[in-house]
């Protein structure tokens, strides 16, 4: 069986990675699948970046508006969704561009991720109506009890891991440690040079802010006005989205519209400075530069 073949286009928030990948789709004739944890989300579309419907008309986009919320993805189901739609593609002819900043979902793609059997929903609605009365504190305390290895790995206070360690070891009645070390699914190799997006820091900060406030003339509260009204728990992925979570705390009057804006800006900053750590430590094979450089070495 021949490799599965794509590129995947990576880097930190507001680089400009979308505008690089739809110039070479447009110049070479192929297709974009989103790498990004949130744009899965319908109904997650400015705070998200999302593409345009001109721009999916224009190039065609796979795993955007994936799922309607409380839909919850992994990283584990983007991948294996993913490989469907490369497949299909390099079955007619073409080499899709992967483009994002979820660098995780590309891991899970060129490595593979343990099989992990679907959580049952009775579970995780009871771990949350537990993380609710007692806090992440206790859910941390019963994962030290139950999967001792996995507690030594995550910190205290990270509640959406802790709560997705504990959700398997209930639905499945082995721990995730244990899922892990059993080894990952196999896969079909993948043939994938990944290339990353980068932006002088400084000039990535301006970029970010201005952004922000570009969303918000676009009505971007009136649709964190329709998120809050689906009132999911406020451990799901996209109410701790950077950006949405600020201006939540802004409509529930923690904050003040221009407090929250600042917040938000600040978090987006510093999620994108940790995106760009992480593409420096988990992708030492990629090819770093600017969009002058990247484009030129795509087109082949």
């Amino acid at each position: 069986m021949m490799d599965l073949k794509a590129t995947a286009l990576m880097g930190a928030t507001g680089t400009g990675k979308s505008a690089l990948a739809m110039r070479v789709a447009e110049t070479v004739g192929t297709s974009i699948i989103c790498c990004d944890s949130m744009q899965l989300y319908r109904g997650l579309d400015i705070g998200t970046a999302k593409p345009t419907q001109a721009e999916r008309k224009a190039v065609p986009h796979f795993m955007v508006d994936c799922c309607d919320l409380p839909d919850m993805y992994s990283a584990a189901r983007w991948a294996k969704e993913a490989r469907v739609f490369i497949e299909a593609e390099n079955n007619q002819g073409r080499k899709p561009i992967i483009v994002g900043g979820t660098g995780l979902y590309l891991k899970a793609l060129m490595q593979g991720f343990a099989d992990i059997p679907a959580e049952k929903p009775d579970v995780r609605q009871r771990i949350e109506a537990l993380q609710r009365e007692s806090g992440t504190a206790a859910l941390y305390a019963l994962l030290q009890r139950q999967d001792p290895d996995m507690a030594q790995r995550l910190k205290a206070g990270d509640t959406q891991r802790i709560m997705r360690a504990l959700c398997v070891f209930e639905s499945t009645g082995k721990t995730l440690s244990a899922w892990q070390q059993e080894g990952r699914e196999e896969t079909d190799p993948i043939e994938c040079p990944v290339f990353v997006l980068d932006v002088e820091r400084e000039v990535l900060r301006l970029r970010l802010a201005d952004r922000f406030h570009a969303m918000l003339q676009a009505g971007w509260m009136d649709e964190v006005r329709w998120l809050d009204a689906l009132q999911l728990p406020d451990t799901h992925p996209a109410m701790r989205a950077v950006g949405y979570r600020q201006l939540l705390d802004h409509l529930h009057g923690s904050v003040s519209l221009e407090q929250a804006i600042a917040d938000g800006i600040t978090a987006t900053r510093r999620y994108a400075k940790r995106q760009v750590t992480w593409f420096q430590n988990q992708t030492p094979d990629a090819i770093h530069g600017d969009s002058k450089k990247l484009e030129k070495l795509m087109y082949g």
